[in-house]
């Protein structure tokens, strides 16, 4: 993957996710304060408990965001957006961290120290209500999650997965069908009967390693059916 500039950085994160919909001068703030950091394949962000820090935001690449109870095994939930940041409750809580971020592939990241982000709020009390601002996209998106994971049809979690994981971009979703499995809460043997059925649709198509969405709104339109085809 061709690395990504610091103008390059900073203008994609300006344009999409949660500083767009913030003022000018405290986004301009927040991407002056960012430390450029790159990622290899299988590189932890950061780990379950580990010290309170500041967010990340999500340039290019991808990443897999599992969670757990603390000392608990993390289990993997979702994919990282291009554009999203993460890491706000350490801010908001000054607990350690709650989750556990890994690069799947070569990836780009911004991130804001918590000391950068105390010294703005310091200033601006309305740091607090931006950075509650991207707790609440946070908390929208796992209300998603836990919606999919409700469905009692196994296929229709899949669907329902498989369709939220194009948030990624319009590239292969570099996922294991026991990954698949863990997200949508079903077996590999269920998972493989799936693909099997939507590739045989035309929703897709999948290796080993690697599945691409063909038809993502074919798939969304299964997931969200009343049970049934």
């Amino acid at each position: 993957m061709k690395q990504v500039s610091r103008a390059r950085a900073e203008e994609i994160m300006s344009e999409r996710g949660w500083l767009p919909l913030l003022p000018e001068a405290f986004r301009t703030e927040v991407l002056q304060r960012s430390v450029l950091l790159r990622f290899a394949p299988g590189d932890r962000v950061f780990r379950l408990d580990d010290p309170a820090g500041g967010i990340y935001g999500l340039v290019t690449g991808t990443v897999s965001i599992s969670f757990a109870q603390s000392g608990a095994t993390p289990r993997l939930i979702l994919l990282g957006v291009p554009g999203h940041w993460t890491g706000e409750g350490c801010f908001l809580t000054r607990k350690p961290r709650r989750a556990e971020i890994r690069a799947v592939v070569e990836t780009t990241m911004l991130y804001l120290p918590l000391d950068a982000m105390d010294q703005m709020a310091a200033r601006d009390p309305m740091v607090v209500h931006h950075v509650a601002l991207l707790l609440m996209m946070t908390v929208e998106v796992l209300f998603r999650v836990i919606d999919d994971l409700q469905r009692p049809d196994v296929d229709r979690r899949v669907a329902s997965v498989l369709q939220r994981t194009t948030w990624i971009g319009e590239v292969p979703i570099p996922l294991t069908q026991s990954e698949v499995g863990v997200m949508a809460n079903a077996s590999r043997k269920q998972v493989n009967a799936a693909l099997k059925r939507f590739s045989a649709a035309g929703w897709l198509t999948n290796t080993y390693r690697s599945i691409h969405i063909t038809d993502p709104a074919a798939l969304r339109r299964f997931a969200e059916g009343d049970g049934t085809d």
